[in-house]
């Protein structure tokens, strides 16, 4: 497979996987902590850490509405819950290093 074939393959991987977590809304961000080690904020910081190599200038901001799909605060209103004690708990573990 070629470089400029792999990247587009990449690229598309990784937009669906965006747009399936702004469709998974019921999925909070401590939930994919807890799973996987990552969340939708570790997703916009790669992102813009990706637009940083490239000296494309993208805020903080920027990056996780493109992520959210929408303003981050926005989507804080609308989706996210309080943490259950579980899964403080869960993180706390998962985090103790």
């Amino acid at each position: 497979m070629d470089d400029q074939t792999r990247i587009e393959l990449e690229a598309a991987a990784f937009r669906r996987l965006v747009a399936h977590l702004q469709t998974r809304t019921d999925v909070q961000n401590i939930d994919l902590m807890n799973l996987a080690g990552f969340c939708r904020n570790c997703l916009s910081k790669w992102y813009r850490a990706a637009a940083d190599e490239k000296g494309v200038a993208v805020s903080d901001a920027e990056a996780r509405e493109h992520v959210y799909g929408m303003p981050y605060d926005e989507w804080k209103a609308k989706h996210q819950r309080e943490a259950t004690a579980e899964q403080k708990a869960a993180f706390q573990q998962a985090n103790a290093h």
